[in-house]
């Protein structure tokens, strides 16, 4: 099968040539404290641009200092640097290292032909700082370019020795340590300098500084931000994993004026600028708010407002108009805004949102119930819309989030129903824990009415997902609404009820007992498959076939909070860690998902080698630990 990834740039490609719609996407935005947030975080030096880790920009003029590599007489020039694995065969390798949010301190490894330097940087008022530093040396160039981003006013140029931007409250100079070389045949068309890079290089702007004082500042700024690592002791490690690709993974969207965290800068290339996705984005959120609320909220937020006129939050939103207008993806926005709430208790959050998650929950059942039971689906939308795959099994599986689940094989779409023939236990699940979180947002913001519209829905697809329990297997199943056959083949979504507190304490521990700790299924060195080792779909290790996803092993820990289980709870939090650090310590890789085997991400050609949710796997820990408690850090 093909791999999501391929499938939506492919058609992703073709929808931006096609649709005549205009670049900034439509949000209702009803609080001034929001607007204000987003203007706060945009501004200062930072990695803003998604295209390259190596684009060092300064917001809102948009003047970018470019750090590009490339060899005398070879005409390969690389400008645009992604974190990806060694079975792609890009020309350039990059370790993101250390790094603040906020871009006053970065750091990075990458190797080029042979030859591994490394680039530091920090920003000081309103100053940026980069320090390279060749690791081992070859004779290739460091080109330090000075780029103009999104079309914004204003001139770049050279001067000299130096680089220029000239806008109308300022003039920015770039300055180096060392002369620069001739080198006519770089593979640019803009202002740059050209340096050898045998040699330690400092660059900076405001004012000429010798190499020292470069070293110096920088110097500061990396203890400060070893300090906060620091600061989490034995979590440490984890702490600076999951930082660190939501940091480098931060971008800004200047249609729309806004800093947003997509899965990975790879995608957003692939997706013409940017890609959130629904539930991959409230994930993020919900990691961020551990550190850093603003970006915590802007995520939730933005995912929110992506709401479409139908009053489904997408399965995507990508630039020129690209939305899923058809299907919506997992209902867990509520709960993980409830969530952040409840750390920082700011009510303007759940006023922001309210109205948008209550048009969601609504929807589900008005379009995706089947007597009583609520089925993945897609709607039927105009050709000219250039929706990615639209009214059929593989959009409504789009739905799921599970692209390629085997769940869904030879499962009937239902065109008239718009829906899988499948009673889904995964999404009545989620969709009851999104009833109850609605419900306590509604009592906190003094909605009685709305209170009892969500207990009373709560209640009602409870009482029908308990009629999926299967006593002789001890778990949910799901069932064909066409025959009333029960499906066997299991994935970590039957562990879901749980979340929804939809089974008993007896339950929950069969569950737990003949299922996850049953090495034929679920169980092994790594944890947990997104198909049961013994389906026949396992072996083919692809995508949902088999492969382990950190939200998935997040989900279920989240729904093993609901019970005493300790032993399952200490034992999932153990192996989802050890799997991210495995690959972590190995290459600096977040994968999107793992070989469930070998506990390989970068074994395959679809694992996004640097995906933010794959951080979940070590979240847990500090919701474990209490990291998210009111008034903690």
């Amino acid at each position: 099968m093909i791999n999501r990834k391929f499938r939506l740039t492919l058609a992703l490609s073709f929808g931006i040539m096609a649709t005549g719609y205009a670049q900034p996407v439509n949000r209702h935005i009803v609080t001034p404290e929001y607007n204000a947030l987003q203007h706060k975080l945009a501004s200062g030096w930072n990695t803003w641009y998604s295209n390259s880790f190596l684009s060092h920009v300064l917001l809102p003029e948009g003047f970018a200092i470019n750090i590009c590599l490339t060899r005398p007489g070879n005409p390969e020039y690389v400008k645009n640097f992604f974190k990806a694995a060694d079975i792609l065969k890009r020309p350039e390798k990059i370790i993101p290292g250390l790094r603040s949010d906020d871009g006053s301190y970065t750091s990075i490894t990458v190797t080029y032909k042979g030859e591994t330097i490394n680039i530091q940087t920090a920003a000081e008022n309103d100053d940026q700082y980069i320090l390279i530093s060749p690791v081992n040396s070859k004779e290739n160039y460091v080109v330090i370019e000075a780029g103009l981003l999104w079309n914004r006013k204003g001139l770049t140029g050279r001067q000299g020795n130096t680089l220029v931007g000239k806008f109308d409250q300022k003039n920015i100079t770039v300055y180096a340590t060392a002369n620069p070389v001739q080198d006519a045949y770089s593979v640019t068309t803009a202002p740059h300098l050209t340096f050898k890079s045998i040699e330690v290089l400092g660059i900076c702007t405001g004012k000429q500084r010798t190499l020292t004082q470069i070293e110096s500042v920088i110097e500061k700024h990396r203890q400060k931000a070893q300090r906060r690592i620091d600061s989490y002791g034995e979590l440490s490690e984890s702490f600076k994993a999951m930082q660190t690709i939501l940091a480098w993974n931060s971008v800004f969207d200047t249609p729309n004026n806004r800093v947003i965290t997509p899965v990975s800068r790879s995608w957003s290339n692939g997706w013409g600028g940017f890609v959130l996705f629904d539930w991959d984005t409230y994930f993020a959120g919900y990691m961020l708010s551990l550190f850093n609320k603003d970006l915590a909220y802007a995520n939730v937020i933005e995912i929110t407002k992506a709401i479409t006129p139908e009053g489904f939050i997408p399965n995507y939103q990508s630039p020129y108009g690209n939305t899923s207008w058809d299907r919506s993806q997992p209902p867990i926005g509520s709960t993980i805004i409830l969530n952040i709430y409840k750390k920082y208790k700011e009510r303007w959050l759940l006023e922001e949102v309210y109205n948008e998650l209550l048009s969601w929950n609504r929807w589900w059942p008005r379009h995706r119930d089947r007597e009583g039971y609520l089925c993945w689906g897609s709607n039927p939308v105009e050709d000219t819309l250039k929706t990615i795959e639209h009214h059929n099994l593989q959009a409504a599986a789009f739905e799921s989030g599970l692209d390629n689940s085997p769940m869904y094989d030879s499962v009937p779409f239902n065109k008239a129903k718009n829906t899988m023939d499948l009673a889904d236990v995964g999404l009545m699940s989620m969709y009851i824990m999104d009833c109850h979180s609605l419900s306590e947002i509604a009592g906190i913001l003094g909605r009685k009415n709305d209170v009892g519209e969500f207990d009373k829905r709560a209640a009602q697809y409870t009482g029908r997902l308990q009629t999926l329990w299967d006593e002789s297997t001890g778990i949910f199943l799901n069932r064909r609404i066409d025959t009333d056959i029960k499906s066997y083949r299991l994935s970590p979504t039957n562990f879901y009820p749980m979340l929804a507190k939809a089974c008993t304490q007896q339950q929950a521990e069969r569950m737990i007992s003949e299922h996850y700790f049953n090495p034929g299924e679920f169980y092994g060195e790594y944890v947990l498959p997104s198909i049961a080792r013994n389906d026949p779909a396992f072996g083919d290790n692809d995508y949902w076939r088999g492969r382990i996803w950190g939200p998935m092993n997040f989900l279920v820990y989240m729904g093993m909070q609901n019970y005493k289980l300790p032993e399952a709870r200490a034992d999932l939090i153990a192996k989802s860690k050890a799997l991210l650090m495995k690959n972590w310590k190995a290459d600096g890789g977040v994968y999107e998902n793992y070989n469930s085997v070998t506990g390989m991400g970068g074994d395959v050609n679809s694992a996004d080698a640097f995906y933010h949710w794959g951080a979940l796997l070590t979240f847990m820990e500090f919701l474990e630990k209490g990291y998210m408690s009111p008034g903690s850090r």
